[in-house]
């Protein structure tokens, strides 16, 4: 059953003081001694990316409507009735990655049939009792000018969540915002790869420390539920070594509901490649005692940085390429990462561009994958 919106927010607002109340199904009660934002993560139990959908930009793309945007990368327009069955699928959360320059005006300013367009699909992600994620995607690439031009980047970045913030202030706080996604780098200043650049790095993570506490001050002063509302904070380049590298800061938020971003392709030629490149030979196989030790590892790292400092943790994106794998292997990975996840009280969120659950027919293409995301999502499950 859908709580009314009025209910939904009211249930929401109670288990941001401490109330059992729960926002997904199949997510268990939390330790008393976690943070209400530890709490809320919790609670949004396995998580499901609307990859390649409202994210797609690029000067090719023909036609001066939302609608072409949204289905340029060879998905269909997204409906209630998708958001329904990923719920019915025993997800409790729904990451919509958004290109917003697309049809964008004078000053950075929004088209407002693309914010509410994505109104509409966070509506009906809420509607079905979920949790929903907005964010400021890929969108081109302009991030890269933080490196050259950080005043003039920063007041397009602040004018654009003015009015993503604005537009959404009075939904309930079961909609999250996240500050960006994989863009906070800057290789212009450090490149990881190359040693010997401690003043580099320290610029390149200033920057991204910045960004972050602009999206937090921004947004607590925006009005609405936005002076509660649960923020993702992304990490940098969401990558675990170099998030939980001490350069790396979470923003002060006198809400106290800050959760960090990360993603987790690892190995990248097993999550990544689909054949062999320059820099690596595609594998197919995943699941070895190695594999799963280096798992262990660097979910380890976010438990001692993060976690055991009361912050919690969202795995943004999981999973990646399923062509040219072994389907057993494929299957294993996704249900194991998701399962260490959910079993330290993060939350999983399957990048899915389409190649996982089939949009046209509202299904996975794995039946076993489902099933084992269903046992997953149980109240009684093990992780």
């Amino acid at each position: 059953m859908t709580l009314p919106s009025r209910l939904r927010a009211a249930a929401i607002l109670a288990g941001l003081t401490g109330s059992l109340v729960m926002i997904s199904r199949g997510a268990g009660a939390a330790p008393a001694s976690e943070t209400p934002a530890m709490v809320f993560v919790r609670r949004m139990g396995l998580g499901w990316n609307l990859g390649n959908t409202l994210e797609a930009c690029g000067d090719w793309i023909k036609g001066g409507r939302v609608r072409d945007y949204e289905t340029a990368w060879g998905n269909p327009v997204t409906t209630r009735e998708l958001v329904h069955a990923i719920r019915e699928a025993g997800f409790g959360s729904v990451r919509i990655p958004v290109a917003w320059s697309n049809l964008m005006g004078e000053n950075f300013t929004i088209d407002t049939r693309l914010l509410e367009r994505v109104g509409r699909v966070v509506d009906d992600v809420l509607d079905e009792g979920m949790v929903a994620v907005v964010n400021i995607h890929w969108d081109g690439g302009w991030w890269e000018h933080f490196q050259t031009d950080e005043p003039g980047t920063m007041r397009r970045y602040t004018r654009m969540w003015s009015q993503i913030a604005g537009h959404c202030r009075d939904r309930s706080t079961n909609l999250v915002f996240e500050s960006l996604n994989e863009e906070g780098n800057f290789p212009k200043l450090w490149d990881p790869y190359k040693p010997g650049q401690a003043e580099g790095k320290r610029q390149a993570y200033a920057i991204l420390n910045r960004i972050n506490q602009a999206f937090v001050d921004l947004t607590r002063t925006s009005g609405g539920m936005n002076g509660v509302r649960p923020l993702l904070i992304a990490g940098h380049s969401t990558d675990i070594d170099r998030t939980t590298d001490p350069e790396f800061r979470m923003p002060t938020d006198p809400a106290k509901m800050s959760i960090v971003s990360v993603h987790y392709y690892t190995p990248s030629t097993f999550a990544i490649l689909e054949k062999d490149a320059s820099w690596g030979k595609a594998r197919s196989t995943w699941g070895t005692r190695e594999d799963l030790k280096e798992l262990d590892d660097n979910f380890k790292k976010l438990h001692e940085r993060f976690l055991t400092q009361g912050i919690p943790v969202i795995v943004g994106e999981y999973g990646g390429a399923a062509k040219n794998k072994d389907p057993v292997s494929v299957r294993t990975y996704n249900l194991t990462i998701a399962g260490r996840a959910l079993r330290l009280g993060m939350c999983p969120m399957l990048w899915d561009a389409g190649g996982y659950f089939n949009r046209k027919i509202l299904r996975f293409n794995d039946p076993e994958l489902a099933d084992g995301f269903r046992k997953l999502a149980a109240p009684d499950r093990t992780p």
